[in-house]
C-alpha cells in the first residue's frame, strides 16, 4: 500500500492543492464572542460564545500551530432589560448596536493583522461581522466574497418576515434590502456584491425570500438537493471560486443548523436533511485548501438544547478544519 510521509506533496484533487500538515500557512487569529439571542424567538445561543470557548477553541486552534488571542464577548443588551419593539423586526436597534459594536471590533483586529474568528449568538450577527470586513478592505479599494453556509437563506426583510425574527434579515441587510438600522451600520450599503455571494447547504426557505432573492440578485445558491446531486466537493470548490472573483477573499459564515441535527442537535433552528459530519468537514478541508480565507464565524449553537456539548464540539472540530488541519 502506498503511503504519504507528512512532508510529502498528497496528490492534487480538482484545481486546489492538497499537502500535509505544513500545507497552510501559520494564522494570527483574534476570537470575538457575541452572545446575542435577542434575534431568536427561541433562547439560549447566547451561549455559544462559552459554549465554544468550553470545547477548547482557543487551544485547539494553536495545537495546529496558530497564534489565537480572546478579545472577549461584544456588549449586548439581554431581552429582559428591553422592549422587543416593532412587531415585526423584534429588538431591531438593540442588535443593530451590537452588530455595529461586532463590525468596529471585526475592523480593528483586521488592522491589527488578525483574522476575525466571531463566536455567535444568533445569525444576526452576521451584519455586523461581515461589515467590519467589507469596511477594511472598502478602505483598501477592494471588495470581498461571502460563503453563507446555512440551512436559510436570512434574506428576509421586516416586509416579509412571518416571524419578525431579526436572525432571519441579515443577509438581506448586507445586500441593501434593509433593514435600514442593520443595512446602514458604518454608514454605507450595501456591504456585498451579489455575484459574489453564495449560499450553501440551503433547504428551508420561506416564499417570501424567494422574491428577495430575486431583488437582490444573488444567483449562486446551492441546495441540498445540489449537494446530494453533484457531491460536496463540486459545490464547495465552485463556490469558492465565485467568491473569490475579482476580490481580496471571502468570509465564512457557518450556521450551525446547515449539519443535520443527528450531528449537531444544539441549534437555534433544527431542520431534518442537513450536511453530514463528514460532508461538512469535506467542506472546510476544501475551504482550507483553497487559502482565501479572510474571516470566519459560527453561528446559532444553543448549548440549552445540546447534548453534552456535542455541537460547539462539532463546531470548533469544524474551524479546526477550515484552519488546516488534515487528518495525513
Amino acid at each position: 500500500m502506498a503511503t504519504h510521509h507528512a512532508n510529502s506533496p498528497l496528490p492534487h484533487h480538482g484545481g486546489f492543492p492538497r499537502g500535509g500538515a505544513q500545507a497552510h500557512p501559520t494564522r494570527r487569529i483574534r476570537v470575538l464572542g457575541v452572545p446575542l439571542d435577542l434575534g431568536a424567538s427561541r433562547r439560549g445561543v447566547d451561549m455559544g460564545p462559552s459554549a465554544l470557548r468550553v470545547a477548547g477553541l482557543e487551544a485547539r486552534l494553536e495545537a495546529l500551530g496558530h497564534e489565537v488571542s480572546d478579545g472577549g464577548d461584544i456588549d449586548v443588551e439581554i431581552a429582559e432589560t428591553r422592549s422587543a419593539g416593532s412587531g415585526n423586526a423584534h429588538y431591531l436597534a438593540e442588535i443593530a448596536e451590537t452588530c455595529t459594536r461586532t463590525a468596529q471590533a471585526a475592523e480593528a483586529a483586521l488592522q491589527d493583522g488578525l483574522i476575525p474568528l466571531v463566536l455567535g449568538g444568533d445569525h444576526s450577527v452576521a451584519a455586523g461581522s461581515i461589515s467590519g470586513v467589507a469596511s477594511f478592505y472598502r478602505r483598501r479599494g477592494q471588495r470581498i466574497g461571502v460563503l453563507w453556509i446555512d440551512a436559510h437563506t436570512d434574506i428576509n426583510t421586516p416586509d416579509t418576515s412571518p416571524s419578525g425574527n431579526v436572525h432571519g434579515m441579515p443577509l438581506a441587510a448586507l445586500l441593501g434590502l434593509g433593514p435600514t438600522p442593520l443595512a446602514g451600520i458604518l454608514g454605507y450599503s450595501p456591504k456585498i456584491a451579489p455575484e459574489n455571494t453564495v449560499l450553501v447547504g440551503i433547504r428551508d426557505v420561506d416564499a417570501a425570500e424567494r422574491e428577495n432573492i430575486r431583488r437582490a440578485g444573488v444567483h449562486h445558491i446551492y441546495t441540498m438537493r445540489d449537494i446530494d446531486e453533484r457531491g460536496m466537493r463540486a459545490v464547495m470548490e465552485e463556490a469558492l471560486r465565485i467568491a473569490s472573483e475579482g476580490t481580496a477573499g471571502y468570509h465564512v459564515s457557518l450556521d450551525m443548523d446547515w449539519i443535520d441535527p443527528e450531528d449537531a442537535p444544539g441549534v437555534g433552528t433544527p431542520v431534518r436533511g442537513g450536511a453530514t459530519y463528514r460532508e461538512a468537514h469535506l467542506a472546510m478541508e476544501i475551504l482550507a485548501d483553497h487559502g482565501r480565507l479572510l474571516s470566519f464565524e459560527i453561528v446559532e449553537v444553543n448549548p440549552v438544547i445540546d447534548e453534552r456539548n456535542r455541537t460547539a464540539d462539532l463546531a470548533v472540530e469544524l474551524a479546526c478544519s477550515a484552519f488546516g488541519k488534515k487528518i495525513l
